[in-house]
């Protein structure tokens, strides 16, 4: 059952941050411009174009490629039904995005330099470099500073938005009552239960706004 939790938590993990992490991206891509206007979901003023859900699902799909080597398949990825649970995410990250503005949730400009310049990725010998984050933004990312710092922001209020609803969720003694083993054993099936809850919760903020919203989705596109 632990590591039932542990693979289904991991899964929503990986999911929530690969889907976030593709907005990097958003200026790289296809010129095909029929392809980047389709739209696969509507939800309120925001949509989900066919470019952002091919791009967000090949990130997933190659993270779990790299998590479980050569036993990822197409068996596994049906299994996982993992083109509809990449939507989901990408719906999910819209809903809370509108809910964060309406709440007014924001992320400061300290916030996000502190964001960037922790970032190991700009860093040399532990220090943040300039000529580095530039040149990584240029070459590696190909996108500008003013879209990069665009995305850290988004990815930023995600994450707030994500912590304000799990910071009402614990776990209860009564859920840990039948765990049998030592205290390593009962701290990890309580991490595991608490990861669940979380993102239970998620989904249950996300499905409640959903119903004041204008919502639609267009499945034959990614099917």
């Amino acid at each position: 059952m632990l590591k039932m939790m542990r693979t289904h938590a991991k899964f929503f993990y990986f999911l929530f941050v690969i889907v976030i992490l593709s907005f990097i991206f958003w200026g790289v891509g296809t010129d095909n411009d029929a392809y980047k206007k389709r739209v696969v979901a509507e939800i309120g003023k925001e949509t989900v174009t066919e470019e952002e859900y091919w791009r967000a699902y090949e990130n997933v799909r190659q993270q779990f490629r790299d998590m479980y080597k050569g036993k990822f398949d197409e068996d596994m990825e049906k299994k996982m039904k993992l083109k509809e649970a990449v939507l989901n995410s990408l719906i999910e990250e819209r809903v809370l995005l509108t809910a964060a503005n309406e709440s007014g949730v924001t992320v400061t400009d300290k916030e996000l330099q502190d964001a960037i310049v922790s970032n190991p990725v700009f860093m040399r010998d532990g220090v943040f470099r300039k000529d580095v984050y530039f040149n990584a933004l240029q070459r590696v990312y190909r996108v500008t500073p003013e879209m990069f710092e665009n995305s850290v922001r988004r990815q930023l209020i995600l994450l707030k938005m994500r912590r304000l609803i799990e910071s009402a969720v614990d776990v209860n003694p009564l859920d840990l009552k039948d765990v049998s083993g030592d205290e390593k054993k009962m701290n990890e099936t309580r991490q595991a239960l608490l990861i669940e809850k979380s993102n239970a919760a998620v989904r249950s903020y996300v499905e409640s706004v959903k119903q004041k919203m204008k919502f639609k989705v267009n499945m034959d596109i990614i099917s």
